[in-house]
């Protein structure tokens, strides 16, 4: 069979016998020169076709805009000429060609220098600005640069493909390439498990190899064993205590799939492999659960749906996963109704728990209340219920008072008799009568929040007063020494501050 060496025709080689020169000159020079000579030659052509390339895409860009320039004018007239040239020289468009050369010039201002070519060849062949031929001119001089467009595209065209024949000519280094490589890829890791994720329930087990002990009463040691490991061997995963599984993203876009959606479940888990994880299943329905609490329902049977698959595949063995997915896209009625069986019992039982849970929630927030209680037998809780507004004018007097401003004062008593106002007629009433059972009682009878926040409003008022029978020391005792009459003056002295800042002297 005869050989076939066209393969290396696109060789460039040679030897010392192809360089001839000078004898004055040393052949070392005349090989570096010769090998200098065709890498410069290479680098230009590069550039050469880089070029040619970047015109032919420009050209590409202006050609179409050029044939929609012209159907406008011959469409519009003259006066659309002029507002696209006019348009071009105020607010161009900073869309140009994507090149390295400095002062690139933008696709408006090539178009705006065609355009105002083609005025002058326009006024040169004798057409002014009235003349009715104006618009047939200008339609012919733009018909005529895109023809020649054409023309210098195709040129362009011819010399780019003679280019790369001769750049294919022959092999460089620039082509030398790696076909193909073997060697060892390591394995991904696996996947963590879900945060907070119950180890009982992650559904796949390791066999541990044990020793066992031939005893003479083999029932009193399980008995015993039972006894003392019963309780720590147990996690109760429904323990408030205990943080619950979050769902992960890939876990969260697993949930939205649709139910019945075996094929999207299918190539899903195959392209994120976190989702068979140690607590997947328990973290799905641990959202299930919340959905369902927050009215979600369809949302909630998904999610109920996604973690029965995965408890489904993590039930039949090692390939489970797939012998599921094959068993349900395959059609299989027996399959099929056994699956949605379950899907339905599970998530009538988690409506059911979703009820008890807000029973028992309603419940717990009944028997919760708010009360006023003194800190101590020797407090005690008055009320400051005003009578009405306060007065248009306010008069101070008193020691003490010289600095206070009457308009403060009053503003602070309107807003006592604002906030009064607001409340219920039911606790304004409780609180005229000075009665601290009648207060709470009707503060019992209110939800917590809203207790929290009348209290809270009750202080800031200055309706809510606490006052003390007796005088507290540093060491927090009552002290009936002399004392003890002094500071009960000054209580009597800011009480009468209090008072005076009710009265109205007009």
């Amino acid at each position: 069979m005869p050989l076939n060496y066209s393969k290396w025709d696109n060789l460039e080689l040679s030897d010392d016998s192809d360089i001839e020169g000078h004898p004055n000159i040393d052949k070392k020079s005349l090989i570096r020169w010769k090998q200098r000579d065709i890498h410069e030659k290479r680098e230009m052509r590069r550039m050469h076709i880089a070029q040619l390339e970047a015109d032919i895409a420009c050209n590409e860009v202006l050609e179409p805009r050029l044939h929609q320039i012209t159907a406008d004018v011959e469409a519009k007239g003259p006066a659309e000429f002029s507002s696209l040239v006019e348009r071009f020289k105020t607010n161009p468009s900073p869309e140009k060609p994507p090149t390295n050369a400095p002062q690139q010039k933008t696709y408006d201002e090539m178009l705006l220098a065609l355009m105002l070519k083609v005025w002058e060849e326009a006024k040169k062949e004798g057409v002014e600005k009235d003349d009715p031929k104006l618009s047939e001119a200008l339609a012919k001089g733009l018909k005529k640069h895109i023809e020649e467009l054409g023309k210098h595209q195709e040129k362009l065209k011819q010399e780019l493909a003679q280019e790369e024949v001769e750049q294919k000519k022959k092999i460089t280094s620039d082509d030398i390439h790696e076909a193909w490589e073997s060697h060892y890829v390591s394995p991904k890791p696996a996947p963590p498990p879900v945060k907070n994720a119950i180890a009982s329930g992650s559904g796949s087990t390791n066999k541990v190899a044990t020793t066992e002990f031939e005893v003479l009463n083999p029932k009193g040691v399980t008995t015993g064993q039972e006894t003392f490991a019963g309780s720590s061997s147990k996690a109760d995963p429904l323990d408030e205590s205990a943080e619950l599984p979050e769902l992960t993203l890939s876990l969260e876009a697993f949930s939205r799939l649709p139910l019945g959606g075996y094929e999207q479940s299918w190539e899903f888990i195959k392209q994120h492999r976190d989702v068979i994880v140690p607590g997947a299943s328990d973290a799905l329905l641990v959202a299930a659960f919340t959905a369902q609490s927050e009215g979600k329902a369809k949302y909630a049977k998904q999610c109920v749906h996604q973690s029965l698959l995965l408890q489904y595949c993590d039930k039949l063995g090692k390939d489970g996963v797939s012998i599921f997915f094959r068993r349900m896209m395959s059609g299989d009625p027996r399959a099929s109704a056994v699956f949605e069986k379950d899907i339905e019992d599970t998530y009538a039982h988690l409506c059911e728990r979703v009820r008890i849970s807000k029973a028992e929630t309603e419940a717990a927030a009944e028997q919760e209340q708010i009360q006023l209680v003194p800190e101590n037998p020797g407090q005690s809780i008055s009320f400051n219920v005003p009578d009405g507004p306060p007065p248009e004018r306010i008069q101070l007097e008193g020691e003490g008072l010289e600095g206070v401003n009457p308009e403060d004062v009053r503003r602070a008593l309107q807003m006592r008799w604002d906030v009064f106002q607001g409340f219920a007629p039911a606790f304004q009433d409780a609180l005229r009568s000075q009665s601290l059972d009648q207060v709470n009682k009707v503060l019992g009878n209110m939800k917590v929040e809203d207790a929290e926040q009348v209290v809270n409003m009750l202080d800031v008022a200055g309706i809510l007063n606490f006052s003390e029978h007796g005088v507290r020391d540093d060491t927090g005792k009552a002290n009936d020494d002399g004392d003890g009459d002094e500071d009960g003056e000054g209580e009597e002295e800011e009480e009468e501050e209090e008072q005076g800042d009710e009265q109205d002297v007009d």
